[in-house]
């Protein structure tokens, strides 16, 4: 008897400090959540991207998928023109992001898969506009593919954002 009395006196006293406790432990994870976009001394200084992203803290991890030139009834915008492709797709990229709780200032990471021939300038010309608006541009890798899931597609593009936890 006494050793099941001492045990809920015990849990009564963890629940009755839980509230308090909670609350404190709730502002300490909001203080360490933190995303550190690095340009080290060593790497080339870019305005429209960063090198490196450090995420800590407690968040939510939205993965985009590549995104294609098509619009939400699944026809091609932009055939043959990779600039008017490249506004479909950040418009689409927009949308996913936003279905996520995300924006483009979430994003860290973007992945440019462009077609072979293509032109990586023109690609991220409509790029350039939304992404000098950012604090913290994030990492971009492009890559030049023989070809995509369709012949017309001629860029895709995928992003990783990272959202703060509630």
């Amino acid at each position: 008897m006494k050793k099941t009395l001492f045990i809920v006196c015990i849990a009564a006293l963890l629940y009755s400090c839980n509230g308090a406790d909670q609350k404190q432990y709730d502002t300490a994870m909001k203080a360490e959540n933190k995303v550190e976009f690095i340009n080290p001394d060593g790497l080339h200084k870019n305005p429209a991207y960063s090198q490196v992203a450090v995420v800590s803290g407690h968040y939510r991890t939205v993965y985009i998928g590549g995104q294609n030139a098509v619009d939400k009834d699944g026809n091609l915008v932009g055939k043959g023109n990779i600039e008017e492709q490249a506004k479909q797709i950040l418009s689409n990229l927009q949308t996913a992001l936003k279905a996520g709780g995300a924006s483009l200032e979430n994003v860290i990471k973007w992945n440019v898969y462009i077609a072979k021939g293509q032109s990586a300038e023109l690609a991220l010309k409509a790029f350039q506009e939304p992404l000098k608006t950012l604090k913290n541009p994030p990492l971009i890798t492009g890559i030049f593919v023989e070809a995509l899931a369709n012949p017309d597609y001629l860029l895709e593009m995928e992003a990783i954002a990272i959202v703060p936890g509630e």
